[in-house]
This record gives structure tokens, C-alpha cells and sequence, in this order.
């Protein structure tokens, strides 16, 4: 382990804005510090809780909704950055065929709630690693094993999914993504920009897609959806644009968040009008009315047999200028 590395084992603990530590219930967290740049993992799902970089007065700044609370909140979204998978959004009355077994699961499958054992740890990484023994049956069927890994470096975090189709013979099908919630002053002067292209959206109500697109071409800039329709969700076919270069800003704390979602297909996003923002890339789509198979669901991905798929994306939290400065 590196001298820019802290690892905090099976530790009882919740962050506060300046880095101390308190009791926080029983939850196994595990942080790794670079540089300025620091992150929270709690071991069920594998989930970050905190993204926080070192502002000018050498303080922590957050860059979550609710980042560093390991424990639920009082109302309201009670997650920071759910990992996703091996399906997305919600399956049709909970239940998917797929080859003719019946996959069963709540909201964004299994791996939110997966207990990981703790993490290795090299240089400036962390992987949780899912083996595929361990994947409950009625959850997915396949040997299909996952490596999570958060990589940071002095421009910002990678996180990437690493997916072995261990199965000899059969091509294996999965969804999977990452569902982060950045912090936000308000909505009255917070901006979500994206690049221009052409974006597909995908009517999905109830979270079910039900056939209808809209083509959107936008010449880039302020996202061209209205606040109040985000607890409906957006979600965006990305084919069409070419540099997926996203950026969130929030004059009135001085943060902003850079996304790459180069290698990503698919965009949601998400609020339920409280003071964040979720930008989910992911690699699959929910379930339609009226369904299909697991393996003919839209956007699901295809692992050969004995094959690795790997893709990821980049978090790059920064502050303007005057967020550097301290100004008000």
C-alpha cells in the first residue's frame, strides 16, 4: 500500500465535511486517498459514498448527494452511486425468462445489495471482485464474474466493469451501469451541459419502455429537459453523439463534475426534485411492456463464451474559478 493510500477495515464510521471520523453503525467501509482526491466504499454494493477532493483551504468537498453518510436519510433517495447490475431498472412483474429460467429481482439487480469481501488493493486502485459462485441462482443463472474496479489519479476517478463469461459454451447476456448522484446548490442555478449530437429518447413509463422514441438534435449546451419531468427519468440512446463529454456545474458552491462516457451507450437522468442530480451511464435498458427474453432485451450486452467484456467511465470533480478562490 502507498503512502497516498488509507484503508479503513471493517471500520464504524461517517464522514464529515473536514475528513473526521464518528460511529456510524456497523457499516464496512473502505477509503482510498490520492493526492487531493479521495473516495468511500461501502462494502454492500460495492457502493461509493463519498467522491471529495481537497478545495484551496485544503478542506474536503464533496461531490455526492449526501456524501460521506454511511447511514439512511430521514425521507427520500437513500442512495449515493448504486452500482448496477446484471440487469437494470426494474424486470417486468419482477421476473425475466431467460433460456427458459426465470430470473427474479428488485430494482437494479442483485449487485446493490451483494455483501463484497474486501477489496484488493493496488497502488491506486481498489477491485471488488463478484465470483461467480456467489451469484444467487434466481438472479442470474450464467457463470458470469464481475471486477469492479476505482481507479483515481490526479485528473479524477475510473470506474470500470470488468465481466468474465466463464461458461465453455454459451454466450452470456447482462445489463449493467452506475448510478450516481451529484450534489447541488439548486436547481435554480445548477447546469447539466451536454455535447451536441443526435439523442434518442426512450419513452419508458412506469420504467418499462413501451416502443416510443423521440429523436432530439441538439447543438449542445443546458440540458433541454425540464426539471420538474426529471422524476419521470430521461433516458438517452447516446449512438448519435460523438464526443460524450458531459459537465455538471454549481456556481453557488463552486463545484463541478466532468463525466467521459466515451464507451458508454446508454445515458439516464434522473432527480426526485431534492438537490442532486443523477447521471447514469449505462450498458443495457429496462424491461418492456410487454416484455421479451432476458437475451432479446433492447441494449443488452453479449459475452462470448470464455470471454472478458470490459468498458468504463471517467469522474473528473474540480471547482470554477471562483470556487478556487473562495469568492462568494
Amino acid at each position: 500500500m502507498s503512502a497516498h493510500e488509507n484503508m479503513l477495515d471493517s471500520t464504524d464510521r461517517r464522514l464529515t465535511p473536514d475528513g473526521a471520523g464518528s460511529s456510524s453503525g456497523g457499516v464496512a467501509l473502505d477509503t482510498l486517498e490520492v493526492g487531493d482526491l479521495r473516495i468511500v466504499v461501502n462494502r454492500i454494493g460495492a457502493e461509493m459514498i463519498s467522491l471529495a477532493r481537497r478545495d484551496a483551504q485544503g478542506r474536503w468537498q464533496g461531490f455526492l448527494y449526501r456524501d460521506g453518510e454511511a447511514g439512511p436519510p430521514s425521507s427520500g433517495w437513500a442512495n449515493h452511486a448504486t452500482v448496477m447490475g446484471y440487469f437494470l431498472h426494474r424486470l417486468w412483474k419482477g421476473e425475466s425468462n431467460y433460456r427458459g429460467t426465470i430470473l427474479r429481482g428488485g430494482t437494479h439487480g442483485f449487485l446493490r445489495h451483494f455483501a463484497f469481501d474486501a477489496p484488493e488493493v493496488r497502488n491506486n486502485r481498489l477491485t471488488y471482485r463478484v465470483p461467480s459462485a456467489r451469484i444467487p441462482s434466481d438472479a442470474y443463472p450464467l457463470r458470469v464474474s464481475l471486477a469492479l474496479s476505482y481507479t483515481l489519479s490526479p485528473g479524477g476517478l475510473r470506474v470500470e466493469f470488468s465481466l468474465m463469461n466463464e461458461e465453455a459454451e454459451a454466450e452470456a447476456h447482462v445489463s449493467f451501469g452506475l448510478h450516481p448522484g451529484f450534489a447541488i446548490s439548486s436547481w435554480r442555478t445548477a447546469r447539466f451541459l451536454m455535447p451536441p449530437g443526435s439523442y434518442k429518447r426512450l419513452l419508458a413509463p412506469g420504467n418499462f419502455l413501451d416502443g416510443r422514441t423521440e429523436e432530439i438534435v441538439f447543438p449542445g449546451g443546458g440540458m433541454p429537459f425540464a426539471v420538474q419531468d426529471l422524476p419521470g427519468s430521461f433516458l438517452l440512446d447516446l449512438e448519435g453523439v460523438p464526443k460524450r463529454l458531459f459537465r455538471l456545474e454549481d456556481p453557488d458552491s463552486g463545484r463541478e463534475v466532468a463525466l467521459d462516457f466515451s464507451e458508454v451507450p446508454y445515458l439516464t437522468l434522473w432527480s426526485e426534485g431534492g438537490p442532486f442530480l443523477c447521471i447514469e451511464p449505462c450498458w443495457g435498458l429496462p424491461d418492456a411492456n410487454p416484455p421479451t427474453a432476458f437475451e432479446d432485451k433492447p441494449g443488452i450486452q453479449r459475452i462470448p463464451a470464455g470471454r472478458t467484456f470490459t468498458r468504463g467511465l471517467e469522474i473528473r470533480p474540480g471547482f470554477s474559478e471562483c470556487g478556487k478562490r473562495a469568492c462568494s
